[in-house]
């Protein structure tokens, strides 16, 4: 039996760039803005962070704003005071504090950026995503997110984090990319496909993200499809991870789903 009590996605900024940073060989010169998402999963045995967002910091301060944001080909992503975690759970009554595990699908800087404010909880990573992501396997990375981490839980296969979140190893867009499998205590489930599938389009089409680790798409493409055979033996809802109109049509914050 599931142990899901509640699920929340958060919005914690949004990201314009061209298309084909999301589908591969797709969409060039069409610009399109991007959710960043993080998703808080309550459990009968305390709360699950799948995914914490950019670090503020290297946005606000025009030093690091320019050090790590100043060779990329768009804008940096836009993170409102609204948009950052500690006030997403403000809103929800919570502090980081209350978090007491954090899950990373994988350790790009939308996704691991926000790492500083949850150093107290248990940290999850794929090994082969911590190994690329201090080579750094690519300029998506960045190693300052990370550094100050002591400990890390790694995993290196499917495995339960408690009864009804389960996390789903889909490579291809990253070395060591993870999704989660949501089973709620009512509904069908939601499988979080991470960067996976950024867009609808991902998965209807079987498009691999712009970006693959090697830059090889034969374990990208291997991954979408064994995420949508999952959809189809539990019957669970694929969310992709960077698809506005999807979010928007899911989003009840701050009413969870349950």
């Amino acid at each position: 039996m599931t142990q899901v009590l509640k699920f929340w996605p958060l919005l914690t900024g949004t990201h314009t760039y061209e298309k084909t940073v999301s589908t591969r060989h797709r969409g060039q010169g069409e610009m399109i803005t991007a959710p960043i998402l993080a998703y808080l999963i309550e459990t009968a045995n305390g709360r699950i962070l799948y995914d914490v967002g950019c670090d503020h910091r290297k946005l606000q301060d025009p030093a690091l704003r320019q050090r790590f944001y100043g060779g990329f080909p768009f804008e940096p992503p836009v993170m409102r005071e609204e948009d950052r975690l500690p006030a997403r759970l403000a809103v929800l009554g919570l502090s980081p504090k209350d978090v007491d595990v954090v899950f990373l699908g994988h350790l790009h800087f939308d996704h691991a950026g926000g790492l500083h404010d949850f150093c107290h909880a248990e940290l999850h990573v794929h090994e082969k995503e911590l190994a690329a992501a201090r080579e750094p396997a690519d300029d998506a990375y960045f190693a300052d997110d990370f550094a100050a981490v002591k400990s890390w839980r790694c995993a290196c296969c499917d495995y339960d984090l408690v009864p009804g979140v389960r996390a789903i190893e889909t490579p291809g867009h990253t070395a060591g990319h993870m999704s989660m499998l949501v089973e709620l205590p009512q509904g069908a489930p939601i499988l979080l496909c991470g960067d996976a599938a950024d867009l609808t389009e991902n998965l209807e089409d079987e498009v691999a993200p712009g970006l693959c680790y090697r830059d090889d798409e034969t374990q990208a493409l291997a991954s979408i499809r064994e995420l949508k055979q999952l959809a189809k033996e539990t019957g669970a809802k694929l969310w992709p991870n960077h698809d506005l109109p999807f979010f928007l049509a899911h989003n009840r914050f701050p009413q969870p789903l349950t």
